[in-house]
């Protein structure tokens, strides 16, 4: 675990990200090895040297009905850059995919980075330029989540909610004007 801190240090460093990286040794065991572990971490390793890692957890797709793999980070410490050590991590996720059954891999990628954008276009890996990553943390996360008994009450208590409790005669409708 202390080489996996090591490394998120430094990818956080190489994104610019460093006021982000709030990671602990605890969080990670938990993460990693607790009760539920929700992710899973590759070292890739020559002589006893951390070259790069990655880290990635299962997804679901509600379209495939099928089951996936989120890559969270893929990172090569610059040294060991075009060694092939990415396309191994890469290469052995992947293995896991298909292993698992999982019928997609995807990740997420810095707008300007183009070392990754190009590595990953070489791989055949599509861009989703469609799709826009959202996230809410910090004060919205709790500000969202502490709304969530308000609205599920009332939409509980909802007009529609009553009508789906008390159905109505096929001629009590309303009509608009």
């Amino acid at each position: 675990m202390p080489v996996l801190l090591e490394l998120f240090g430094e990818l956080a460093e190489y994104e610019h990200l460093t006021h982000e990286l709030r990671a602990t040794e605890q969080g990670l065991a938990a993460g990693l090895f607790g009760e539920r572990p929700v992710a899973e971490a590759l070292i890739a390793e020559r002589d006893g040297d951390a070259l790069g890692y990655a880290l990635y957890f299962p997804t679901f797709s509600s379209f495939l009905t099928s089951t996936g793999v989120w890559l969270e980070d893929l990172f090569v410490r610059p040294s060991h850059r075009g060694e092939g050590v990415g396309w191994a991590l890469l290469s052995t996720v992947a293995a896991r995919v298909r292993e698992q059954g999982g019928e997609r891999l995807e990740w997420a990628v810095l707008d300007w980075n183009e070392l990754a954008l190009g590595f990953y276009r070489r791989l055949g890996a599509e861009g989703m330029g469609e799709w826009i990553t959202h996230r809410l943390d910090g004060d919205a996360l709790e500000d969202v989540a502490g709304k969530a008994a308000a609205i599920a009450g009332s939409l509980a208590n909802s007009p529609s909610r009553r009508q789906q409790a008390s159905p109505r005669s096929p001629m009590d409708k309303t009509t608009a004007s």
